[in-house]
This record gives C-alpha cells, sequence and structure tokens, in this order.
C-alpha cells in the first residue's frame, strides 16, 4: 500500500524494489534494491524511510535521496508487517514470530519478543504499549520500553488483522471471522461481531464508526461503542483496509474495483474498475483530494480530484 508524504509516493513492490514517485506526475524519483518481494507499506518519518522485505531484512533509507542509512539483519523467516515509529523507535513484526524494537538513527536493536506465532499484523502504539497480532490466534500486549508481555488475549484462529486503538479500546479482526474489541489496559473483551469470513483487513475508525472488511464479500460499518451493525456493502472480499473521509468510505476489492461509499448508508457513490481479475489489496490513501492505490497489476493509480473532505 502507499504512504504519500511530502509530495511524494513510496511503495514497494514485488519488483523487488522500493519506489519513491512524484504524487503529482507519478514521475520516478528513485528506487531502492532489495533481495525479496516487498508486500508491506514503509513509514515515513523526519526525512526516513523505513521498510522490510522478505529476503530478512529491515531498511532505513534517506526520504530525498534513496540512500541506505542502515539496515537490520533479522535471520530466516523476515517477512514482516508494515512498521510503526513512535518517538526515536520503530517496531514491526516478523514471521519469525517476533516483534521488534529498533532504534531509528542506528537501527540497533533495543528488543525483540517471541509472540508464538509468525507477525504479519502491524503494530500500533498507543501510551507505554504496543500491540499486535500474531499467527497463534493471539493478540498481544507488550511493555514498549522493555517488550515484556502485559497481557495476551485469544481467538479462535490467526490474527493477520492489524489493531486500531480509540477510546481505551483496542480493535481487531481474526481469521475466525471475528472482530475483537478489547480493553486497551487488560485485553479483556468488551464486544465481539462474527462476519461469515475471515478478517484480515484491518478497521478504520471514523468518529463512532468503526470500517472493515470480509473475505465474505462485505463491507461492514459497526457502531464503535457496542459493536452494532449499521450496514453491510457487498463489494467482494476485502483484505485492505479502508480510507475514511467526512462523508465517503474508500476501499479496494478482489473484484477489480475502487469504491467510494457513502459513510452514512454504505451506498455506492462511485466505483474505479481496474480491471476483471485485477485484485485491488492495497490500502488507499487519501491526501489532499487525490486518492492513491495499488493493485495486483503492477501499478499505483491517482484518482482524484475529489473533495479534499478528510477527517
Amino acid at each position: 500500500s502507499p504512504t504519500v508524504v511530502d509530495g511524494a509516493v513510496y511503495v514497494g513492490s514485488f519488483a523487488r524494489h522500493l519506489f519513491a514517485l512524484d504524487a503529482a506526475t507519478g514521475e520516478e524519483m528513485w528506487r531502492f534494491p532489495v533481495g525479496g518481494l516487498l508486500r508491506a507499506s514503509p513509514a515515513v518519518v523526519e526525512g526516513r524511510v523505513f521498510f522490510d522485505a522478505d529476503d530478512n531484512w529491515f531498511y532505513a533509507v534517506d526520504q530525498a535521496s534513496g540512500t541506505q542509512l542502515w539496515a537490520h539483519s533479522l535471520g530466516p523467516g523476515g517477512q514482516q508487517s508494515s512498521p510503526a515509529v513512535f518517538e526515536d523507535t520503530v517496531f514491526f513484526g516478523a514471521f519469525d514470530g517476533f516483534l521488534y524494537s529498533l532504534d531509528t538513527r542506528t537501527g540497533r536493536r533495543n528488543w525483540r519478543t517471541h509472540l508464538g506465532g509468525g507477525v504479519l499484523s502491524s503494530p500500533v502504539v498507543a501510551g507505554e504499549a504496543v500491540y499486535a497480532g500474531s499467527a497463534d490466534g493471539a493478540i498481544y500486549a507488550l511493555n514498549r520500553h522493555t517488550g515484556r508481555e502485559l497481557w495476551r488475549a485469544q481467538t479462535r484462529d490467526v490474527v493477520f488483522s492489524s489493531p486500531a486503538v480509540s477510546d481505551e479500546t483496542l480493535f481487531v479482526g481474526s481469521d475466525d471471522g471475528g472482530l475483537y474489541a478489547l480493553a486497551v489496559d487488560s485485553g479483556l473483551q468488551r464486544w465481539r461481531f462474527q462476519a461469515a469470513g475471515p478478517i484480515f483487513s484491518s478497521p478504520g475508525l471514523g468518529g463512532d464508526t468503526l470500517y472493515v472488511g470480509s473475505h465474505d464479500g462485505h463491507l461492514y460499518a459497526l457502531v464503535q461503542r457496542t459493536g452494532r451493525e449499521l450496514w453491510r456493502a457487498a463489494i467482494g472480499a476485502v483484505l485492505a483496509s479502508p480510507a475514511i473521509t467526512a462523508s465517503l468510505v474508500y476501499v479496494g476489492s478482489s473484484d477489480g474495483n475502487l469504491y467510494a461509499l457513502n459513510r452514512e448508508t454504505g451506498a455506492v457513490a462511485w466505483r474505479h474498475r481496474v480491471g476483471a481479475g485485477i485484485r485491488v489489496w492495497s490500502s488507499p490513501a487519501v491526501v489532499d483530494g487525490w486518492i492513491y492505490f495499488g493493485a495486483h497489476d503492477g501499478a499505483v493509480y491517482t484518482l482524484g480530484p475529489v473533495r479534499s473532505d478528510s477527517l
């Protein structure tokens, strides 16, 4: 999924490069080669781009030039989640089962904690904790300074969905079809919503509403406080996270479309057809009225301008 910062689009590809593109023209600014596929979104913070590849390395490169600043070796099984940067620390998970904490300036490892299974769930930092899901079916809360486990909450299948936090509640999906709402301080379940298929999609938060997709062919809108369903939109299997503005929800689908849905009703405002058999599993980014997303045809798309009403 593309990351759009300072007039540039940063995106990885199965072509084994991280690309920096001009956000206005799509012209390539630079590319950085790696030894494996890039499956996750990069993080761009304070002039540095942090990202990973399934070549078992985690990279930091200069935002302007694409010059490598450092690289951290993970060893076998190092396919990773998208990183989260908080202050001078970058957190990410790997399929070797560890959640890592590295110093953003040097790449030195602060700690790593094994979560019982491969970690494709991208971590989220809130307060003094970092949260992530694991292929062992649990959601973990760790002390962000030490990596010590604070609590874990078990689901009935793997957790590849990335969590979101709002109002002292953590929201995360599981391949058991459940969308879980957990207390951030204890992991106790506040409510659970059951879809008819796995939830790989990471939930999006907008006002008092939670938006999440499922393999069952729907995007759901739920009341954040209770998990009550407000509406569902039948748009095909949704694996990516939605982008939410004041009036619309943007989300890609396995049916080859990017959809814009009315936030209040779920009605399709419009859709952009990429092509039959071309899955849109990239999460869209909405910046200054323009929509950026990738697709399985190897292209990055820009649509717009649309009304710039993002929250």
